[in-house]
Formats: C-alpha cells, sequence, structure tokens
C-alpha cells in the first residue's frame, strides 16, 4: 500500500482545520441579533414619543376641563338666582323624563313584536321617541350643569 493521495477516496477524507463558513454563520447570527436589538431600542424611542405625547393631550385637556369648569362657576356665582332656577327645572324636567321613560317603555313592552316584524313600526317609534328623548337630555344635562348639582337620577 502506497501513502498516495489519490489512493484514498474523497469519502474517507477528514478536515480538521477550521471551516471558514463558520465564522460566517457566527457573523449572520451577531448581525440578526444586533438588527433585532437595535429594532427593539428603536421600538422603545418609539413608545417614548408616544408616551410623551399622550400626556401633552391628557394635560391639554385637562387644562381645557379646569377652564371650563371654573368659568361655569364664576358663571353661578354671577347668577345665583339664576343657578338656583336652573337646578329647579332641572328636577321638574326629571320628574318629565321619567314620565316619558314610562311610557316609551309601555310603547315597547306593547309593540315589541310588530317592531320585530315591520321595519315601518320601527321607524314610527324611532321618530316618535329618538329626537324628543334626545333633546331632553340635552336639555336636563345643559341645566343640570349651570344649577351646580349633578343630573338627577331617572326614577
Amino acid at each position: 500500500m502506497q501513502n498516495d493521495s489519490q489512493d484514498i477516496s474523497p469519502v474517507f477524507r477528514i478536515d480538521v482545520t477550521q471551516s471558514a463558513s463558520e465564522p460566517q454563520i457566527e457573523t449572520a447570527q451577531e448581525q440578526h441579533q444586533t438588527t433585532v436589538t437595535m429594532l427593539l431600542e428603536q421600538l422603545v424611542v418609539g413608545q417614548d414619543r408616544q408616551n410623551e405625547l399622550l400626556e401633552e393631550v391628557v394635560e391639554q385637556m385637562g387644562a381645557a376641563q379646569r377652564q371650563r369648569s371654573s368659568e361655569l362657576h364664576h358663571w353661578k356665582e354671577a347668577n345665583p338666582v339664576l343657578a338656583r332656577r336652573c337646578r329647579a327645572a332641572a328636577e321638574a324636567l326629571s320628574q318629565v323624563q321619567t314620565e316619558f321613560l314610562h311610557n316609551l317603555t309601555f310603547e315597547v313592552s306593547d309593540n315589541y313584536e310588530n317592531m320585530l316584524d315591520g321595519e315601518f313600526v320601527m321607524n314610527e317609534f324611532v321618530d316618535r321617541y329618538g329626537p324628543r328623548l334626545a333633546h331632553l337630555n340635552g336639555v336636563l344635562q345643559l341645566l343640570s350643569q349651570l344649577s351646580g348639582k349633578p343630573a338627577p337620577a331617572e326614577h
């Protein structure tokens, strides 16, 4: 047997030197980790900016609410008689609203099957009660704010 390299099949040849592809794999993994780290840092920066913007929005909304509250307080001090009348009107309208809601609920109880079956009956109901209820709620809310007391509870 000769030690000729041609006699040995390349299948049995073992290369013990460091492969050139291993550092490339490590480098690719390192690059991937660096990219992921960079993206996560960018996300944190973006979230910090969002938090700052949200804090500014909350501050602006709070300032507007404080200003509105202050204006309302000054109005009540300047118009104490009218504020008391608004309170009395809100209490009276609360009773009207309660009766209106009773009528509305009876109407629904009596006609719910017709409302399910026919769009016409449902539209008539909404046309009859919807606008009045919306306007009544708006007026009650305004009177309650001007009276200085919270909105009256519905019965």
